[in-house]
């Protein structure tokens, strides 16, 4: 795969913001999991538990709608810097944390700016990324998410053979903190903004210099048409942009629904509420405490090694579309399989009967890492129209971390009264999502955001009328273009 250095690199660390979405919300797991933070914490009941969880996703759904708010008007880059700078003094805040109620409101605040940054991200590599590899430009946000979940999961595990005592769980929430700051410094150093924004903007020589450093694989004269039709398509939108929130609502129904409709899918999977209460899982088998952090730590594992072996090949070949229907359909067999399991062997003394239900969470982790992880939050920014992405992407986000905080709340009373029953709430979501993705959801791969527009029915500026324009724009600016081309190059 020949992918860009300079793109590439923009992109590892912009999804360092996935990154820490991913870690934020690994390291829950490990750390309610430590008897040295129960006692701390005075033994808090399951619901209080559950609101550790499931504050902080309320907190990414506040985020989601200060994106719709002030994110356009900052810009992606500026508002990703702003967003670390919260990161980091929220952190600060959970790992100082003296009893519950500070715990939660560090937890909260730290939702709100890491939600932002997790919908940010997708938007701004879908913006940056060659069509024919966006699918896995974009997919490293997914990659990097897992990473994240995996490094906290390994740390928690790691620091369960401290001496008893705060550092076991304060050390894994202070390792929060580098990580945005690591952001930060790429923001502000070396990262470009977004093309389409800066046209968006109005800053048409901004974004055209901005278009060339990271496409640098085109010929000029090809890096000049492809520019010039954005620009076209950008203006048109804009032309015909509504009035409204609501009036554009209406005019991009079916694209902003197919966004909102596969974010909430990453939540009815019911990843989000196995990731987390795991070790309650395996502690209901019957299994040790530093087992039980042992288990959630492969797990994670098993969640990066799915996502980075995927993201090579089979979004930019297999498709956006096809991955979500064969994951849907992992996730709906591997659910039943281990709510069977469970449902056998979870009160008895069959050590391999034990051991058949835990494969089954696995199982369901390397299908839904390698098949939805990767695509959901790409899939969901390129399906919106580019002149509105940022606001739709949070509505998008909203809707995700809405629907995600209600499950996830639910879930240590679900386990504990209904057991491995609620696993069927997720199949029976899934299962309609079969038919929803199947007739309603294009093939976006190696398509431009563009043809894309083209892929939902809406009005795009036809290459044919305008190429005589689109050419003649871009003769004017090759010989220009030459020489910050091959300037750029390394």
């Amino acid at each position: 795969m020949n992918v860009d250095r300079y793109t590439l690199g923009v992109a590892l660390f912009a999804s360092l913001g996935t990154f820490l979405y991913g870690y934020d919300t690994g390291i829950v797991t490990t750390t309610i999991a430590h008897p040295s933070w129960v006692a701390y914490m005075n033994h808090p009941d399951p619901a209080l538990v559950g609101a550790v969880g499931a504050i902080y996703i309320g907190g990414e759904a506040v985020g989601a709608l200060l994106q719709i708010a002030i994110g356009d008007k900052l810009g992606r880059l500026r508002y990703m810097e702003l967003l670390c700078v919260i990161v980091t003094i929220e952190c600060c805040i959970q790992t100082a944390a003296v009893n519950i109620g500070m715990l939660l409101t560090g937890r909260i605040l730290t939702g709100i700016a890491v939600g932002s940054l997790c919908a940010t991200v997708p938007v701004y590599l879908s913006e940056i990324s060659d069509p024919r590899h966006r699918g896995f430009i974009g997919g490293l946000s997914g990659v990097n998410l897992s990473c994240g979940i995996m490094v906290s999961n390994w740390i928690g595990f790691a620091c369960n053979y401290a001496p008893y005592g705060q550092l076991q769980w304060r050390l894994p929430l202070a390792l929060q903190i580098p990580w945005a700051v690591i952001m930060f410094i790429g923001l502000v150093t070396f990262m470009p903004n977004s093309p389409r924004h800066l046209l968006r903007q109005g800053k048409v020589e901004e974004a055209r210099g901005t278009f060339i450093r990271v496409r640098r694989d085109l010929q000029s004269h090809e890096v000049q048409q492809e520019f010039a039709l954005m620009k076209s398509q950008m203006a048109f939108e804009q032309e015909q942009r509504s009035p409204s929130f609501m009036s554009a609502f209406q005019r991009y129904r079916r694209r902003v629904l197919v966004s909102i409709s596969v974010q909430v899918l990453t939540a009815i999977t019911g990843v989000n509420v196995i990731q987390y209460y795991q070790t309650t899982l395996y502690k209901s088998l019957g299994i040790q405490s530093k087992t039980v952090l042992a288990l959630t730590a492969v797990w994670g594992t098993c969640a990066f090694l799915s996502s980075a072996l995927s993201i090579p090949f089979l979004p930019d070949r297999m498709g956006r579309r096809n991955m979500l229907l064969a994951g849907t359909a992992w996730v709906i067999l591997t659910e039943i399989y281990a709510a069977v399991m469970q449902r056998e062997f979870q009160d008895t003394n069959n050590r391999v009967g034990k051991g058949f239900a835990i494969l089954g969470i696995y199982v369901f982790t390397v299908g839904y890492y390698a098949l939805i992880n990767p695509v959901t939050w790409l899939y969901g920014a390129e399906v919106l129209p580019v002149a509105l992405r940022n606001k739709f992407m949070g509505v998008a986000a909203f809707c995700h971390y809405a629907v995600n905080v209600s499950i996830t709340e639910a879930g240590p009373s679900a386990f504990l009264h209904v057991r491995e029953n609620y696993y069927y709430v997720f199949v029976g979501c899934c299962a309609v999502y079969l038919f929803i993705i199947y007739f309603f959801y294009p093939e976006t791969k190696q398509k431009t955001l563009e043809e894309v527009a083209a892929a939902f029915g809406d009005e795009v500026v036809e290459v044919e009328v305008h190429q005589d324009a689109l050419t003649k724009e871009a003769v004017i600016e090759t010989k220009v273009a030459d020489a910050a081309h091959i300037e750029d190059k390394p």
